[in-house]
């Protein structure tokens, strides 16, 4: 029987580098809810300002999201929003100088942004049965990550 192995990675012996990832992903909206978001005046607030901090929260917070991740010092963290049509696309960049990357950072910020927006416009998407028809979260992935090589 094979037995599983239950501890956290160890990382102490992995050189220090500059490491940075991008991940995005967008939801799918009503069109009142894109212009909604265009123009600042959801029920709950301006969606793209709200969503930015839960991403960055969420980035600062991983390791207590996930128990593999170790903590990591951010040291950067660009979230950017851009409106596809009848999407929202959240795309969130992470920098650290660490022994271990953070594309699982980028990945979260991302996550809680969208979850963040959908949350915002819940007033305008549900229908008369209190269900979201029209909105999906999608094509959550990692655009790219990068580390530089160890000086030496």
């Amino acid at each position: 029987m094979d037995e599983a192995w239950s501890g956290i990675v160890d990382v102490g012996s992995k050189p220090i580098v500059e490491r940075e990832a991008t991940a995005t992903g967008l939801i799918h909206l009503s069109t009142e809810s894109v212009d909604s978001v265009i123009n600042g005046n959801s029920p709950k607030g301006d969606v793209r300002e709200a969503s930015t901090i839960s991403a960055i929260q969420a980035v600062k917070e991983t390791s207590r999201t996930l128990p593999h991740c170790h903590p990591i010092p951010i040291e950067g963290c660009n979230v950017d929003w851009k409106i596809e049509g009848r999407n929202l696309r959240c795309t969130v960049t992470v920098r650290t100088h660490w022994t271990t990357g953070v594309e699982m950072e980028a990945l979260c910020g991302v996550s809680a942004g969208l979850l963040c927006a959908w949350d915002m416009l819940k007033p305008i998407e549900k229908d008369e049965n209190g269900q979201y028809p029209d909105v999906s979260i999608e094509d959550i992935r990692v655009l790219r990550k990068k580390k530089s090589h160890p000086q030496g």
